[in-house]
């Protein structure tokens, strides 16, 4: 019986430790040309971990056993100067946000020439001849203007692409791509998805997809294996794993992956149709002024919203969905009253908010909250939990005293799943998901009539987001909270909202219950942007 094709890599019993911790399990796998495997997870469960060990890019003091092995050869026993050089030749990376992998302060073009020059040593104008050839082959414009865009000046996907085409520049047997779709919208998403896939068919390569959504993995693996705890707790084809999962971990997967309306929520009563609004926006347009090309032309101005109404009623949860671009940011800005438009104005509780001024404006202000995508970020890591979640009382004309703030605190903390005790720890010392409980905490201690959520879930894990959208849920139910919901995310909008507002190029083109617009979408646009969404279509 004759052997099988050797492996062109391949993972034998790999064990990670850091400070006496097991990251890594005897994890083992195999990968030949035209594979792609996806690696699946929540966080923490070892797929990052696990690209960076087959880099060789773990930290100095990481202790390492089993073998990681390219075309037969270990990679462990090469010495770093023979890494530098299989790094990018043999194996490339894209990471999951690309404006931090590139350098801010060089322009594209030479970017991803430099990559060239330094494997291949050939000229300048060699290496930019087959840079701009990557990146055409990664779907952007490669003349010499584009060349000499800054990463800043690119979108979320062009910035992606410029990072797929330093990776694949030099062709690579095997390439890692490390959540590479996770901020990118449906559209963009699945541009993303196909040019990968379209590398894999035509240069052979073989593709690790390290990534939590499970959509995206039915949409472009052949093989998957899933990561729990540091160890594979399953491994098979695609369809099996999607289908017929064996372990219970896997399971737990699949069934937060298939996103469920309304979580089963309470029954609640439901705002009539013919209920007064609690917030509206009426007629919003913001623009923003162009760059000047020259001393004696101004452009127009870039209108970013154009002419937009929406209203939420008490208790309802409305979703905002579109593409990167499309204007939501900007719309979600003027309704916190954080920008102000050319024209329309945003009314809450009745009151006009757009024009509010000093204790009327601070009053607005305590009814309509925001939790971001990443509240690390918002937080002060300075601060303890307790300082964080009471920041908001600033807009009481009375702040409460010591002893009123720790008990709203904790009430706060307790009801986001958290424990009073919390309020003493720092921010660093929670993860993602717990982070996320923070800023909902400090949200709904000013006990708002409005929460806005700004891309609230795109960066957790299947669990972990099920958990926070089965919060809001109840939130939702218990307290008649009013939701504004801003995501790219189709899935998670169609779960949790009652109507859904689509937004494209600054309008609104469709606007109805979410059951309708996701079931049978009237507008061309939004059609297109269920059918690009894995899973959805």
């Amino acid at each position: 019986m004759n052997a099988g094709p050797a492996p062109l890599l391949q993972v034998d019993a790999l064990e990670v430790s850091i400070e006496s911790v097991k990251l890594l399990d005897g994890v083992s796998l195999e990968l030949q040309p035209g594979d792609i495997l996806g690696l699946v997870g929540a966080s923490g469960s070892g797929k990052s971990m696990t690209a960076l060990a087959i880099m060789q890019l773990l930290p100095r003091h990481a202790q390492v056993r089993g073998n990681i092995r390219l075309r037969g050869e270990a990679l462990d026993a090469k010495s770093e100067a023979e890494l530098c050089r299989i790094r990018g030749r043999d194996i490339g990376i894209v990471f999951q946000e690309p404006m931090t992998a590139l350098n801010p302060l060089m322009r594209i073009g030479e970017q991803v020439a430099e990559t060239v020059r330094l494997h291949r040593g050939t000229s300048a104008s060699e290496s930019m001849r087959v840079a701009r050839a990557a990146l055409a082959r990664v779907g952007l414009e490669a003349d010499a203007e584009s060349l000499r865009r800054y990463p800043h000046e690119l979108s979320g996907g062009g910035r992606q692409r410029v990072a797929i085409a330093m990776a694949v520049v030099l062709e690579p047997a095997v390439l890692i791509a490390d959540e590479p779709t996770t901020a990118l919208d449906v559209s963009t998403q699945a541009q993303v998805l196909a040019l990968l896939q379209d590398l894999v068919r035509t240069t052979g390569m073989a593709l690790i997809m390290v990534t939590h959504d499970m959509a995206v993995i039915g949409a472009t693996t052949t093989r998957v294996a899933v990561m729990h705890e540091g160890r594979i707790v399953e491994r098979g084809a695609t369809a099996q794993i999607l289908h017929r999962p064996q372990h219970a971990y896997a399971k737990a997967l699949l069934a937060a992956a298939y996103l469920q309306p309304k979580w089963h929520a309470p029954p609640r009563a439901q705002a009539p149709p013919a209920a007064p609004a609690i917030l509206e926006a009426v007629r919003i347009v913001r623009e923003y002024p162009r760059r000047r090309r020259s001393l004696w032309s101004a452009p127009p101005p870039l209108r970013a919203v154009d002419g937009v109404s929406l209203s939420i009623r008490t208790g309802e949860t409305v979703g905002l969905i579109g593409e990167t671009g499309s204007g939501k940011s900007s719309l979600l800005r003027v309704i916190l009253a954080l920008d102000r438009p050319q024209s329309g104005e945003i009314r809450l509780l009745g009151d006009g908010f757009t024009t509010a001024r000093g204790a009327s404006l601070r009053r607005l202000r305590r009814s309509i909250q925001v939790v971001f995508q990443d509240p690390y970020s918002s937080f002060d890591p300075q601060w303890t939990v307790e300082r964080v979640v009471a920041e908001p009382f600033h807009l009481f004309d009375v702040e409460p005293g010591d002893a009123d703030r720790r008990r709203k605190v904790a009430l706060a903390l307790e009801r986001v799943g958290l424990s009073a005790a919390d309020a003493r720890r720092y921010p660093h010392e929670f993860s993602g998901g717990q982070r996320q409980r923070i800023a909902i905490a400090r949200a709904l201690i000013t006990e708002p009539a409005v929460i806005a959520f700004d891309e609230a879930v795109s960066a957790l894990d299947l669990l972990v987001r099920a958990q926070i959208l089965a919060l809001l849920t109840e939130l939702n139910a218990s307290l008649g909270l009013s939701i504004l919901f801003v995501s790219h995310d189709l899935a998670v909008v169609r779960s949790i909202a009652d109507r859904v507002y689509v937004m494209y190029r600054g309008r609104i083109v469709e606007e109805g219950p979410a059951q309708g617009v996701f079931g049978s979408p009237r507008d061309a646009y939004t059609a297109a942007l269920i059918a690009a969404a894995p899973g959805l279509a």
